[in-house]
């Protein structure tokens, strides 16, 4: 293991949904090719992200993200609408957004105590806003995806529950074409589920 790693705490769509957006992208993603598609098994909602997790950190971190888990009961979202970053006249990022209808403010402050929970582990996240959504693909320039949104504003997924945080490992440049591989280091649950965190490497 390195002396740090690249982590993200994320939200995991089901299955149901990700099949379900995939279905609908995939007739109209061989039309633009200036789009770089991200493979759907790594669509996830990012909460916060860990650019150095120090190796002495980890089990804290876990234990951290654990606890603020447990504090927290299951609810919905779904997959809905689209957007662009920074914006869908110059966009670098194509992404869905998530729907969690009058559960906004637990989803922010879910993010919140994720972070809150990483800062106290020594491992500070980002400063980056919290923004809910599921990126879809990056350009390779700076492109009008007016019409992706346009698009992407049609769709809307089954709901799935949000019960469980996934701490996950970004491994850069090995995944297929170069892309980062993600590794779920700690699958923490909400409240109501199994009592203690399941940790593990996924490929």
């Amino acid at each position: 293991m390195a002396a740090g790693q690249r982590m993200f705490v994320a939200l995991t769509p089901s299955r149901e949904a990700i099949e379900d957006l995939e279905e609908f992208l995939e007739p109209r993603r061989a039309a633009d090719r200036d789009l770089r598609w991200s493979a759907s098994e790594q669509w996830h909602v990012t909460l916060a992200f860990l650019a150095q997790v120090p190796d002495r950190c980890l089990d804290d971190l876990v234990d951290r993200l654990a606890r603020a888990a447990r504090r927290r009961t299951a609810f919905v979202a779904a997959l809905r609408g689209g957007g662009a970053f920074p914006h869908s006249d110059r966009a670098k990022v194509l992404f869905t957004g998530v729907d969690v209808g009058e559960h906004g403010g637990t989803l922010h402050r879910l993010s919140d105590s994720v972070r809150a929970a990483a800062s106290r582990a020594g491992a500070p996240p980002d400063g980056a806003r919290f923004h809910p959504h599921v990126t879809l693909a990056r350009t390779s320039r700076p492109m009008p995806v007016v019409r992706w949104v346009r698009l992407l504003d049609t769709y809307a997924g089954p709901l799935w529950a949000i019960d469980e945080l996934h701490l996950i490992a970004s491994h850069l440049g090995e995944g297929p074409r170069r892309r980062p591989r993600y590794e779920v280091v700690a699958t923490l649950p909400f409240a109501g589920e199994s009592a203690g965190a399941s940790t593990g490497a996924s490929d």
